[in-house]
């Protein structure tokens, strides 16, 4: 029998992804010691959050862009000259040396299973241990959850139904009609290599929308911007990647040119041996690729998160981190943090204003090294 073992903290954050490892930096710079003042808690074996997930073919010559963590340049830790290295591998070796060299000890693999309130303490309880804080900062991201639209006749689908999340390499597709749904970088990514390969079909539930010219960082503000305005209104989110268009890279040109970017409207229904849209027009396929995306991962949060009747949670606080109903719980995957242009800003943004909340004192700020 495994017993249950408590321990008492102030801040519990539950996620080592780059918005959770953000907030343990700002927290410590703000003075808090891990262990008695705040501890982390990740589901995965190691360290490196999504990106350890990530299809093979996804390398540091085809990732969209890496963001930095507070404190320490990717490019100046990981040799990025290798363009073909795999993201699942460089970006998670950062993350590691990222823990070590700032004093971040994660409690690894825990998954937290769901999170109460009693007697104004919230009780964070996993298979084995059973936490308890004062205040939360979730950091769960979306990769545990993946989306799939419910349409007519998925039930009755011979082929393959698989999801972004479940995508390893092309060559898995070769000899199979493979109808790719979805506008956005992944559908994107995912349709250029399997259509290398084999035959495809490319659905879109709207007309894509390319972006000429470099995403910077003020258009990447900009996206943020309107992802945030949705949460303080209490309106669900949408995902910051729907509002940026597709950049027109290389590979899109290429796809142009090789008639891969036909795009289809959705189809009416899924039959058993592929889609039927309204008009009666079918085809056949192998396989449906769900490219549609993630939802915040807050199934553990039910008990304790105020829905508004729109389905939202009311966000406040300077980057919309906080709970406006219970400011002891922010969340800096959510929304406009989803991403990673918004995480760092958002870890700093909750880790300061939870402690307000908290009625904890910033000790002297100061620096985080390898010593810490």
């Amino acid at each position: 029998m495994v017993h249950t073992i408590r321990y008492k903290t102030k801040i519990v954050i539950i996620g080592a992804g780059q918005a959770g490892l953000s907030a343990a930096y700002h927290l410590k710079k703000l003075g808090l010691e891990i262990g008695p003042d705040f501890i982390i808690l990740d589901e995965a074996p190691q360290a490196g959050g999504a990106w350890q997930y990530r299809w093979p073919s996804l390398t540091l010559s085809t990732v969209n862009r890496i963001h930095d963590l507070p404190g320490m340049s990717f490019e100046k830790t990981i040799d990025t000259h290798e363009k073909e290295v795999q993201a699942s591998i460089a970006v998670p070796r950062y993350y590691d040396l990222y823990e070590k060299q700032m004093g971040i000890n994660v409690y690894r693999p825990v998954k937290v299973n769901h999170v109460y309130l009693h007697k104004e303490r919230f009780y964070i309880d996993s298979a084995r241990t059973l936490f308890s804080a004062s205040g939360i900062i979730n950091a769960t991201g979306t990769w545990e959850n993946p989306y799939i639209p419910e349409y007519p006749g998925a039930a009755d689908f011979k082929g393959e139904q698989l999801h972004t999340k479940d995508f390893k390499t092309a060559d898995d597709f070769k000899g199979k009609h493979v109808i790719v749904v979805g506008a956005g970088i992944s559908a994107i990514q995912l349709l250029d290599q399997i259509s290398k390969v084999t035959t495809t079909t490319w659905v879109t539930r709207r007309p894509p929308t390319f972006r000429e010219g470099p995403f910077d960082d003020m258009a990447g503000h900009n996206a943020v911007a309107m992802v945030e305005e949705r949460v303080r209104k209490g309106l669900l989110p949408l995902s910051v990647v729907s509002v940026t268009g597709l950049p027109v890279s290389a590979e899109v040109v290429n796809m142009r040119e090789r008639g891969v970017l036909q795009r289809f409207p959705m189809f009416s229904e899924i039959t058993g041996n592929g889609v039927k849209w309204a008009d009666g027009t079918e085809q056949k396929a192998d396989v449906i690729l769900w490219n549609t995306g993630f939802k915040s991962a807050l199934d553990h949060l039910k008990p304790i998160l105020p829905r508004e009747e729109a389905g939202g949670i009311l966000m406040g606080g300077r980057l919309a981190t906080m709970v406006v109903k219970d400011p002891r719980i922010h969340l800096v995957g959510y929304g406009p943090s989803a991403s990673t242009i918004g995480a760092n800003r958002a870890g700093a943004a909750a880790a300061r204003e939870l402690m307000n909340t908290l009625g904890i004192s910033p000790r002297e700020e100061r620096g985080i090294s390898a010593k810490s």
